[in-house]
């Protein structure tokens, strides 16, 4: 510091690239196994202390699952200070319970089916040990409430046989001399007392022999899903978006054209404040895709359109936020539009990191890393399907150019994860001047697909975005790794633990969880 010198910070190196381990699956299938459609996972999401992990699949089901691993070590810390071994250990989980959230509906006025396919699930803030969360189809959201209760049994009989003889005794020597035979059940030989009478009567003393049960609380529990609340009737179109409020009393709903703001409390009522339908449907040029409140921000949240923007909005601003604060996109690059170019630009999927100073965006080729504070261009661009560019008329014609897949950070910021073909799900660095980019296949084998020298994700901070090519993209029957691709076989759906090394993602009807 003396003379003036200028202290200059060490450039941080990148953190290694992980290695990924299979740590566990649920609902793996046997070979030659068919799935049924109801089965198929549809939806993932951990809570934020990542101990629980929700699963939505299109029969309507939510099966919900806790981890384990935290609970087995007990002791104070002192205990634990003396152990020698350092405690490594990763998630484990186990299942906890299902229930039916939706079930087939039919609307009347629109003859239209409603499947119960789950589309979203949110946790909410859990409260005196119960859990909270909200489930979505395509029109319907329901705020479920899951809580462990005791279990009640019927326990011995208030009178037992022995004791009924005594009674009887007591009871009929005090209205007479001699007392009558009585019968099992409560019968009596009189034929005053017979059940053909017509008349309801008692033998004196009562009877005796009528044995009622006791109901005690057993210190057994189990657990019980109840819908609190339905949220019904506000959307014409097919809901793709659910997002919680970080003051925990509202969400967000979002259909194609508009986004509601809901109260949890309160189910017959909803605010619309994002509405993009024209007066003139023929003049719909873009929808809605996705939707996420800020983190923090209460009244920031961003939402992504059909034409490849994020824009992010302001509810200080204006009952109806019309007018967005920011709007991100990137400039297409000259000589390069094609038919395909609308299709593909298409954002599929917007997540928050966790500080909510980036949005990580998902379209059909790429994984695209923005910061709000900058919005000429993506700070990052990953290449996910740049191999698939020569097959896009193939891919369009079996509709699989349309598929939605979802995207992930990390809890540190530091990686993020999206989807792919053949059950393949991708993992790339995102810290400046990272080259990680790991491809990995949803088996208990995860990298068996893994090639060595990965290629660098190329980086937009520059006017020209220049796309790399990752190894084996110019054989059009091979992936990045050149393995063949399935179309049939894709992964949409993966999140990642909010705080620890570990990724569950879902393949048709299995969900697989690795940890590295």
């Amino acid at each position: 510091m003396n003379g003036g010198d200028e202290v200059v910070a060490a450039p941080v190196d990148p953190p290694q690239p992980l290695e990924w381990k299979f740590s566990q699956v649920f609902g793996e299938r046997t070979a030659g196994e068919e799935v049924q459609e109801v089965d198929i996972i549809s939806a993932i999401e951990f809570d934020k202390t990542g101990d629980h992990l929700a699963t939505g699949d299109r029969g309507g089901r939510v099966v919900l699952f806790e981890r384990t691993d935290t609970k087995d070590h007990g002791g104070s810390r002192r205990d634990l200070e003396r152990l020698d071994y350092p405690i490594s250990r990763h998630p484990e989980f186990r299942y906890k319970t299902e229930f039916q959230s939706h079930e087939p509906e039919f609307d009347y006025l629109k003859s239209l089916e409603i499947e119960e396919k789950i589309n979203k699930i949110r946790w909410c803030q859990t409260a005196n040990g119960a859990l909270f969360l909200l489930s979505t189809n395509d029109k319907t959201i329901k705020f479920w409430k899951v809580q462990e209760k005791k279990i009640k049994k019927i326990s011995d009989m208030n009178l037992d046989s022995s004791k009924a003889v005594g009674n009887c005794s007591v009871a009929s020597s005090s209205n007479s001399l001699s007392p009558r035979p009585y019968l099992a059940n409560g019968g009596c030989p009189d034929r005053s007392y017979s059940s053909l009478s017509n008349e309801l009567s008692f033998p004196p003393g009562g009877i005796p022999s009528l044995r009622l049960p006791m109901v005690v609380a057993s210190h057994e529990t189990s657990l019980v899903a109840r819908c609190r609340r339905v949220y019904a009737h506000a959307h014409d179109y097919h809901i793709n978006s659910i997002s919680n409020n970080s003051d925990g009393e509202t969400f967000i709903s979002a259909d194609d054209l508009r986004i509601n703001l809901w109260n949890l409390e309160i189910s017959n009522q909803s605010f619309n404040i994002v509405d993009v339908k024209p007066a003139n449907m023929e003049d719909l040029t873009e929808v809605i895709t996705s939707a996420e409140f800020h983190p923090s921000h209460c009244n920031m949240l961003g939402y992504s359109s059909s034409k490849g923007s994020i824009r992010l909005i302001d509810l200080r601003q204006s009952a109806l936020c019309d007018s967005h604060a920011k709007l991100f996109e990137e400039p297409e690059p000259a000589g390069t539009r094609s038919f395909f170019t609308e299709i593909i630009a298409s954002i599929s999927d917007i997540k928050f990191g966790k500080d909510g100073r980036y949005i990580l965006s998902r379209d059909y080729m790429t994984l695209k890393l923005w910061d709000i504070n900058m919005d000429s261009g993506p700070v990052s661009t990953f290449q996910v399907h740049e191999y698939l560019r020569p097959k896009l008329c193939d891919l369009y014609e079996n509709d699989s150019i349309f598929d939605k897949f979802e995207c992930c950070l990390s809890g540190d910021g530091l990686r993020v994860a999206t989807g792919s073909y053949s059950n393949l799900f991708r993992v790339f660095g995102s810290s400046p001047g990272s080259t990680e980019a790991t491809t990995l296949e949803a088996s208990k084998n995860p990298m068996r697909r893994q090639v060595q020298a990965p290629s660098r994700p190329s980086r937009s901070l520059s006017s020209s975005l220049t796309r790399v090519v990752r190894r084996g993209a110019e054989s059009p029957g091979v992936d990045a790794n050149g393995n063949s691709f399935d179309f049939t076989t894709k992964l949409l759906h993966l999140a990642w633990h909010p705080s620890e090394k570990s990724i569950a993602c879902a393949a048709a009807n299995s969900l697989y969880m690795y940890y590295a």
